[in-house]
């Protein structure tokens, strides 16, 4: 199924004016500064973020200018944390490509990243909406605290599902909750349904960070990453961390502190991997994100009034947990 067909059918137009005003506010005349805008633009993803922003604009209102220059600035504050982590865990690739700290160097991605956030500042500001620029600055701190909080869960011994969705909650699922309440916020939704739409948006992210952490259980060419990277960065995700709790016998829990002090070794990694696949984590992580699912799909019911998005934001929802990378 082409779920990004269904996803953008009632915002087609709506969705070529936002990659053309973000094109355009990622573009610079000078030589290197120009050249790794241009790089970074050439490596666009499938743009989910602002689909969603969209998205949830034209099911409360319509799709505005407030809109656009809300869209295009959470994109490129996005795009600048991450070209800044990159940077923070020395990443060579980014999905399967080069990452703009690889193609050139660190100082270089360190000031490219700036640039990149000092003009996600500038487009909000032509929103002329407080409310808005004031959620994209929480959301860039929020975004910031999420990584300090996932290098010190690194050091932290305890291994804990709470402490896991602690950290998703303020990276992922900030960025999906922040989409879906700017889109809101834009096309003048009540407070109680911009309420609504950020707990839709946090269940997506949820959903979106599981699924990844999924994937870094299986070696794959399309997903970009090796088996394990995960635990070689010493980050324990939410398979292996409910194998512990159910069958966590000395031997693994003995694996899994040396993933959080940085000192295992990939054949170490393999038999944690398979100890998690194996002791029903891939199953029970699975199955958590059918909850989420679940959940967020009553906000399709109660709040999506106009059925093309709501067959679209169906196909989102159905997308984020099904999708193969």
């Amino acid at each position: 199924m082409d779920y990004i067909s269904l996803i953008k059918e009632p915002i087609k137009s709506e969705f070529e004016d936002f990659v053309n005003l973000f094109d355009s506010s990622l573009t610079h005349e000078d030589g290197m500064l120009g050249q790794a805008l241009s790089y970074i633009r050439q490596r666009a993803g499938k743009r989910m973020r602002p689909m969603l922003i969209l998205l949830i604009a034209k099911n409360f209102g319509h799709v505005n200018e407030t809109t656009q220059h809300a869209a295009v600035g959470l994109e490129l504050l996005h795009t600048a944390s991450l070209v800044h982590d990159d940077v923070v865990d020395e990443s060579a690739e980014r999905r399967g490509q080069a990452s703009v700290n690889a193609t050139y160097n660190n100082k270089v991605a360190v000031l490219v990243g700036d640039f990149i956030l000092s003009t996600a500042l500038l487009q909000v500001s032509y929103t002329h909406n407080e409310r808005i620029i004031r959620y994209l600055a929480e959301l860039g701190r929020t975004l910031s605290n999420g990584e300090i909080l996932q290098l010190t869960n690194i050091q932290n011994q305890e291994i804990s599902e709470e402490v896991y969705y602690q950290v998703i909650r303020q990276k992922t699922a900030a960025l999906f909750e922040a989409c879906a309440a700017i889109g809101a916020l834009s096309s003048g939704a009540s407070d109680e349904a911009i309420e609504a739409a950020k707990k839709f948006g946090q269940n997506l992210g949820t959903i979106f960070q599981i699924r990844d952490d999924i994937f870094d259980y299986y070696d794959s060419q399309e997903i970009g990453k090796p088996t394990g990277n995960d635990m070689a960065e010493g980050k324990l995700t939410l398979p292996v961390i409910y194998a512990l709790k159910q069958f966590g016998f000395e031997s693994v829990m003995n694996l899994a502190r040396k993933v959080k002090q940085g000192t295992i070794n990939p054949d170490e990694i393999a038999v944690l991997v398979d100890f998690a696949k194996h002791s029903g984590g891939i199953e029970y992580a699975e199955r958590r994100m059918w909850d989420f699912h679940a959940e967020a799909a009553r906000f399709i019911e109660e709040y999506v009034s106009d059925e093309s998005v709501a067959k679209s934001l169906r196909a989102y929802l159905d997308f984020v947990i099904e999708r193969k990378k």
